[in-house]
């Protein structure tokens, strides 16, 4: 009995010495100030870094509806009522579609035929052994680093022997071989697939052709999209090539013909120069908005090594 009621005497103790010690602990506000302050710092740099980034574009866009001396005048945010007038000033010296057409047909050639062997050579040299494997991707890198204006004399002479001058061809098929864009979709291949992948379809009885382009290329997509944009300005932007290997008015590209605007009647209207110019952007800005996503997740995938 004296055993019991000292159990009940300690266990009332023991079961308030919790209650009294065990009291709400008083946690730091978090520094929301901080924080806010950071972030608030960020979006107003993120805002005035788009703002630099638009107003030439903008610019361009006003300019090319003002007229000459307006456009002396200085810069203004309405837009002027001389479009229609620029738009017969540049089409009175340049047939500015028959260049654009040209830039265009070059540009998405060259872009769609060097994604597409450039893919093809990049998993070559990602999944398969042989020999002179390694001598031959340095020598490509090697590559990398020539400028191509350096055999532009040679080239020229070759495309005279082959008779492929005044014509699209010495623009589009050397084009097609990129170092770069191996390089860059070669590392994009290697962190993406692995090789177990490659040797599952094969056990299922999967062509090497098959294996490339129903599970190696669809992967490879968001490193070709990235480097054809690239491709696409570069080639849309060339003037050299065109120049010297282009003879016929009908098949200039659209920087040849903004080239010889500098020269003519049409440099005196600043407005008209503004016009060929910003048709000359679109399809730039199109092919960056449409492709421009894709940049972010081919970067982003080797982030994260398995």
């Amino acid at each position: 009995m004296e055993r019991n009621a000292e159990a009940r005497r300690i266990v009332p103790q023991t079961e308030e010495q919790p209650e009294r010690s065990e009291r709400p602990l008083k946690l730091a506000p978090p520094k929301q100030k901080k924080a806010w302050f950071g972030k608030s710092l960020i979006y107003v740099g993120l805002i005035a870094l788009t703002i630099a980034c638009i107003i030439p574009f903008l610019m361009m866009i006003i300019n090319a509806t003002r007229s000459n001396e307006e456009v002396l005048s200085g810069f203004s945010l309405i837009p002027g009522n001389s479009l229609a007038e620029n738009y017969a000033a540049l089409s009175s010296y340049v047939n500015i579609w028959s260049g654009f057409k040209n830039s265009l047909i070059i540009a998405v050639l060259v872009t769609v035929l060097s994604g597409y062997f450039s893919a093809m050579t990049a998993f070559g040299f990602a999944f398969y052994q042989f020999k002179g494997k390694n001598v031959l991707f340095v020598f490509m890198l090697v590559m990398m680093m020539i400028p191509g204006q350096l055999g532009l004399i040679g080239f020229y002479e070759l495309s005279k022997n082959l008779g492929i001058l005044d014509s699209f061809i010495p623009l589009i098929v050397p084009a097609i071989a990129s170092p770069f864009t191996v390089f860059f979709v070669r590392q994009y291949l290697q962190t993406v697939m692995h090789p177990s992948l490659i040797e599952a379809a094969r056990m299922d009885g999967a062509s090497e052709w098959r294996i490339f382009h129903t599970i190696a290329l669809p992967m490879m997509m968001p490193a070709i999209a990235t480097m054809s944009i690239f491709t696409f300005i570069g080639s849309w932007n060339n003037y050299i090539m065109p120049l010297v290997l282009l003879f016929s008015p009908e098949k200039y590209t659209l920087p040849v013909l903004m080239g010889f605007l500098k020269g003519s009647q049409v440099a005196e209207n600043l407005g008209a120069l503004y016009l060929g110019i910003a048709i000359s952007v679109v399809p730039i800005m199109i092919a960056f908005l449409f492709l421009s996503k894709y940049i972010v997740s081919s970067i982003s995938a080797g982030a994260v090594k398995e």
